[in-house]
């Protein structure tokens, strides 16, 4: 087996099609955009790199590609915790522990090189929307974004020592479901307080809702470990990446008194549409997904995040955005799911909000963890508070 680094336009385009040559008989998956995974490692587009590093390689035997993965340093979170950890992700290999093992040893040893203590896989050089976690429940068609292996792949990250962190749990909706009458009774009761008031998405007011987005997630996410504020300017720029397929009306922002109180951001899930692009978006496949979207051949959108400012927790704001993408999703019958994607365990009061509106449970990832030094305790990661507003 030779494991070769990622360093020229030949082994990057290679690291694409290890996925393409792996997945070519399993017809659930659906290969995401080359230029979505292009731009996560060029220093040019992808701002982590501004405070982060990364690196590539793929695997090959007897001239065949046989795995690839990934691994990375965002400097910013690396040293959030009580020790430093390195990410890895992007793995794909044949089922055969001793590939897997020379992947998973490059990485390792990178990250040990730079000061790393554990290493947290599968994950992104990015935000924790997208390329997120290792698949152990729930092989369907995955959204748009992410992540989907096989079976197989929990026992070579197992085999080699990487236990759970946390579990992130996705859950469906179906749209034409009746809510609670309690939850509809806790939405009347919001939208009767002027002090609160919900406004779709203006998209010709980007930076201004990027910057509202940006207040609330920075007080909600702050009980998460290891949390790092967001990168204003990695929403402005996923904001302008998805123009062309954003609806605004299904993205939702709430204010309590004028001030930024909660989000909720659902896009159509395009893997229903790029399937057969088979990673290819060039001219001919954007005019062609376009058409799909103009002509609605999809039925799923995707909740990509949802969140509400401590300060107001437990008044509703959430019932409140929800009777309004009730409202838009009514305009729009194509739609009959919702994927609701995900939540952590860590995070027992949204997990809680996913049962009163009737989510169930569709797909599990995990988020695990390899410890370099043996003398290191392991633990899963902490709960968030259940009442985090006693801490503001």
């Amino acid at each position: 087996m030779e494991l070769i680094p990622v360093t020229d336009r030949k082994t990057a385009r290679q690291f694409l099609d290890v996925a393409r040559v792996l997945y070519q008989n399993d017809t659930t998956w659906v290969c995401p955009p080359d230029m979505l995974i292009n731009n996560i490692f060029d220093p040019k587009v992808n701002v982590f790199f501004n405070h982060g590093e990364a690196t590539r390689w793929i695997l090959r035997h007897e001239g065949r590609l046989i795995g690839r993965v990934a691994a990375f340093i965002n400097h910013k979170k690396a040293w959030a915790g009580d020790y430093p950890v390195g990410g890895m992700g992007f793995f794909e290999c044949i089922d055969n522990q001793e590939a897997a093992n020379l992947l998973f040893d490059a990485c390792r040893d990178w990250l040990q090189q730079r000061g790393m203590k554990a290493m947290d896989g599968p994950i992104n050089f990015g935000e924790n929307d997208n390329f997120w976690g290792l698949l152990v429940e729930g092989f369907t068609q995955p959204g748009f974004g992410m992540n989907y292996n096989p079976p197989y792949y929990k026992k070579l990250f197992e085999d080699f020592g990487f236990r759970r962190y946390y579990s992130q749990v996705t859950k469906h909706l179906d749209i034409h479901a009746p809510f609670s009458e309690r939850f509809w009774k806790v939405a009347d009761w919001i939208l009767k307080k002027t002090e609160f008031t919900f406004h779709p998405l203006d998209i010709n007011q980007i930076e201004k809702f990027a910057a509202d987005f940006k207040k609330v997630y920075d007080e909600a996410w702050q009980w998460h470990e290891n949390f790092t504020p967001i990168e204003i300017a990695t929403l402005i720029k996923t904001f302008k990446e998805n123009r062309f397929i954003i609806d605004p009306e299904l993205i939702w922002f709430a204010y309590h008194k004028g001030e930024p109180a909660g989000f909720l951001v659902v896009f159509p899930d395009l893997n229903q549409l790029i399937k057969p692009f088979k990673g290819k978006l060039h001219i001919v496949n954007k005019l062609r997904l376009l058409y799909r979207l103009k002509t609605h051949q999809l039925d799923r959108a995707r909740m990509v995040i949802f969140g509400v400012a401590p300060k107001v927790q437990r008044y509703g704001v959430d019932a409140g955005m929800i009777w309004h993408l009730n409202e838009a999703m009514k305009k729009r019958p194509w739609y009959r799911e919702l994927e609701i994607s995900w939540v952590g365990d860590f995070n027992p009061k949204m997990q809680a909000m996913l049962e009163a509106v009737g989510g169930v449970k569709a797909k599990e990832h995990w988020t695990l963890r390899k410890l370099f030094d043996p003398s290191l305790a392991f633990r899963p990661a902490r709960e968030i508070p259940r009442d985090t507003r006693l801490n503001n």
